[in-house]
């Protein structure tokens, strides 16, 4: 059985993927900073989830920079558009 060929904009990007997938982790690495800081018992442990959360924060703006970037080239697939 022969594979189909779908067109080129149906393709995910693998940078475009990668992007997508950093968006996901980043809300991830906000989520447990946050769990994590509320459930800490010293003040090392609030250290921690202070600077994952403020390198979280950091890195989803570059990442949506990045997508904005690849959108403007048409370069993003829309059904990636979340």
């Amino acid at each position: 059985m022969q594979a189909i060929a779908q067109p080129e904009e149906d393709v995910l990007r693998p940078c475009n993927a990668n992007i997508q997938k950093t968006l996901e982790l980043v809300e991830e690495m906000i989520t447990l900073a946050d769990k994590g800081d509320l459930e800490r018992e010293d003040v090392g442990c609030g250290i921690m989830y202070g600077i994952m959360r403020d390198a979280a924060y950091k890195l989803k703006q570059i990442a949506e920079k990045e997508k904005l970037a690849h959108i403007q080239k048409g370069w993003w697939d829309p059904s990636c558009w979340h």
